[in-house]
């Protein structure tokens, strides 16, 4: 061939190789596209919005199961983890609603999150979206299952809390009625049945004062505290009880501690502390109030000289109706709830209440308040000294 043809020949062969590959490859970018959109579906318009707009945790699944979008609370509730659903039992859900291609629901308890023992109770329902995607809903019904359980064991101990004084007062009442003609037998029935119709008086209000503390507006009358106050107004409401069994209360005072909140409600949680510790120390000994300021927060601690508390029970102290002692608690008319009010009171605060103990040395119970803002402080004063007194002129 002549040499003048060579090379117009080698170009055009090399043209004609560079187009036939450059083809080659946008047809195989096609190809590989269209396998894409069949491993890896995308969501339908719209749908990523609707679920992050939903209270319920909202999860979308391909044929594969493999999880395409989720929502926060689904993550939170521990049911999606690494694209995939955590629970068999919500796999078997979304496998029966896509072969029958029809919504279903179930309500389940799972476990929250491959560790530790906390479950979830959700009310979960899963239906088709489209041909070829499943919408999974789960609403958490824990807290709900949870209240429904306080309320079952509260109505069940409340009820045999009050069969004892019912029953003793019952009793009484026959024994008054067939000693009538024996003066002396009446006073000592009647000093019984005194005894028993108070004891089941305080259980009554302490179980209305707890029914009060749960409500949602406990706080509804919130103010500046003073701490010193409430200490020595609790000290005050124990002093008979401490006298009668010559147990001195000693306090630290600090005038210029203030906490934000409702002083008649902390000045029941600091008596009930007392009461609990005279009720628990021998005769003859002592009960120190201390009040301490420490990184924003206000301490007042209770600390007794009494029999203290089995390392297996002080996570247990602030339960409903629990006693360490029940024989103690039946002879001082103990019912079991002062502890339960003190947490509540203390949680409705923003604070917290814990304990330190060590049988034969005796305990201390500590309440951990938020120290009130001073702007909040000047504003209530300001706002209660401009306020207008009764009888004044206008």
């Amino acid at each position: 061939m002549d040499a003048a043809w060579l090379v117009p020949a080698a170009l055009g062969f090399g043209l004609a190789v560079g187009i036939g590959g450059t083809a080659a490859v946008v047809a195989a970018h096609a190809r590989g596209q269209r396998a894409a959109a069949v491993v890896t579906p995308s969501v339908p318009d719209g749908v990523e919005d609707v679920i992050d707009a939903l209270d319920s945790a909202g999860i979308v699944l391909d044929s594969s199961n493999n999880v395409l979008t989720f929502s926060a609370a689904a993550l939170s509730l521990g049911l999606v983890w690494n694209h995939a659903l955590m629970h068999p039992e919500l796999v078997e859900l979304v496998d029966r609603v896509r072969s029958e291609g029809t919504a279903e629901g179930a309500e389940l308890e799972l476990p929250r999150g491959p560790f530790g023992e906390a479950t979830v109770h959700l009310l979960v329902r899963a239906a088709p979206l489209g041909s070829r995607f499943v919408l999974l809903l789960a609403d958490d019904r824990t807290e709900a299952h949870r209240l429904e359980d306080v309320r079952r064991d509260f109505v069940a101990n409340i009820s045999h809390e009050l069969k004892t004084p019912i029953g003793a007062v019952g009793l009484l009442a026959e024994a008054l009625e067939s000693a009538a003609d024996e003066p002396d037998e009446v006073r000592r029935f009647a000093g019984r049945l005194t005894i028993e119709a108070a004891r089941l008086r305080s259980l009554t209000n302490e179980i209305i004062e707890l029914s009060r503390l749960q409500a949602a507006d406990a706080l509804e009358n919130a103010g500046p505290v003073s701490v010193d106050s409430v200490v020595a107004q609790a000290i005050d409401a124990s002093r008979v009880a401490a006298d009668s069994h010559r147990i001195a209360i000693v306090a630290q005072s600090d005038p210029e501690t203030i906490v934000w909140g409702d002083e008649a409600m902390l000045v029941t949680a600091v008596h009930n502390l007392i009461a609990n510790a005279i009720q628990y120390s021998p005769d003859g000994t002592r009960v120190g109030l201390g009040i301490t300021r420490r990184g924003g927060a206000i301490e007042i601690a209770v600390t007794d000289q009494g029999v203290g508390i089995p390392e297996a029970e002080r996570e247990r102290v602030f339960e409903r109706f629990f006693r360490v002692d029940s024989a103690r608690s039946r002879d001082t008319g103990g019912s079991g709830l002062g502890l339960s009010i003190v947490k509540h009171i203390v949680q409705n605060h923003g604070g917290r209440v814990r304990v330190w103990s060590q049988q034969g040395r005796g305990s201390t119970f500590t309440i951990r308040l938020p120290e009130a803002d001073p702007a909040a402080v000047a504003a209530a004063s300001e706002s209660a000294s401009s306020r207008p007194t009764r009888g004044a002129r206008s």
